[in-house]
């Protein structure tokens, strides 16, 4: 299989990660990267020495040979660079979250649909060995019908992102579009079997004097068709990085946790431990999960589909419900009440 061509868009701190996970993948050519700052440049031609590094989106775009744009910006950018993308004609890889509005979502995905190109949202974390597993397992029955799920994260407060745009709402849209987005998704897509979500209600509060806005912690019940429900929480009051999804159904339960110094580490402890009704087994792994390993895989599953093989693991679909999913959320924390979709 040929290299498939990308253009990466944002080579922050996040985006440094996009473009090595690119340039280390098999099927896939760094050609081109969008760095705004001189600094940020100098440091991409040096760590990519064969890519066309330029200063705006317009100068990637005019290059012919870019198959698939991977865009990496602060959240409030994601609208218009997405649709300049799509306008071109390239396949888009959109870092979640999708937009910060559900029309803006559905614009973008009848866009792809229009010009036929495909659109992935980046919910790396169902490509995971780890999170990935647990679907696996729910979907071949090994817990009988699912009930309830938690997913849960302990962890210290955000990075500010470049010029403290992940601080500042207007460009962030709130803090559940941030992290929990990815905890609504896994929920979702968990839970599928029983149909969509129906309604949500959440709480939060902040421990910021004078920025209530700024959700430290975060909690929301989830409630899906036949009783189903799940419950998201997370703290950024607290210190590393360590995240659980317990899953329990009609006929055993399974437990996953994942801990790590910081988020984006290589060296995480991870496992996954599957009650059948009568014993608890470890289930084995077969390669090791984070952030940065899922986004490997995302990487590789984008080549893939560019030329036809195989399809996309969180579509422009998944990721207008998980916005919806975190704007209905924030609406809840508003108002007190339950939400319904």
């Amino acid at each position: 299989m040929r290299k498939v061509r990308f253009g990466l868009i944002g080579f922050g701190a996040w985006g440094q990660h996009h473009a090595r996970a690119i340039s280390e993948c098999p099927l896939a050519e760094l050609a081109a990267i969008v760095a705004r700052s001189p600094d940020n440049q100098a440091e991409a031609r040096r760590r990519h020495p064969t890519a066309t590094v330029v200063a705006e989106v317009s100068q990637l775009l005019a290059q012919p040979h870019i198959e698939v744009v991977d865009v990496v910006l602060p959240s409030h950018l994601h609208f218009a660079v997405a649709k300049e993308v799509l306008s071109a004609g390239r396949h888009l890889l959109l870092e979640k979250p999708m937009a910060l509005t559900l029309a803006d979502c559905e614009t973008l995905e009848q866009m792809a649909l229009t010009r036929q190109r495909l659109l992935a949202i980046g919910h790396e974390f169902r490509l995971s060995s780890l999170w990935g597993k647990v679907k696996e397992l729910i979907d071949s029955g090994a817990i009988g019908e699912p009930l309830y799920a938690l997913i849960e994260l302990w962890r210290n407060p955000y990075r500010t992102g470049s010029g403290g745009w992940r601080y500042d709402l207007q460009r962030v849209g709130n803090w559940i579009l941030e992290e929990p987005i990815h905890f609504f998704d896994l929920a979702r897509w968990y839970l599928a079997g029983v149909g969509e979500p129906e309604s949500v209600y959440a709480r939060a509060n902040s421990r910021q004097a004078g920025h209530p806005e700024l959700q430290d912690n975060f909690s929301a019940l989830v409630n899906f068709p036949r009783g189903v429900y799940a419950v998201i929480s997370q703290t950024l009051s607290a210190f590393e990085h360590h995240q659980v999804a317990k899953v329990t159904g009609t006929h055993g339960a399974l437990w996953a946790s994942w801990s790590g110094a910081m988020d984006r580490t290589f060296h995480p402890t991870f496992w996954l431990k599957h009650f059948d009704g009568q014993k608890v087994a470890e289930v084995p792994l077969a390669k090791a999960s984070g952030e940065v390993y899922e986004l490997a895989e995302e990487i590789a599953m984008m080549a893939r589909a560019a030329q036809g093989e195989g399809k996309l693991c969180a579509t422009a679909a998944d990721g207008k419900w998980s916005v919806q999913l975190c704007l209905k959320a924030q609406a809840s924390v508003d108002s007190g009440a339950v939400v319904r979709f």
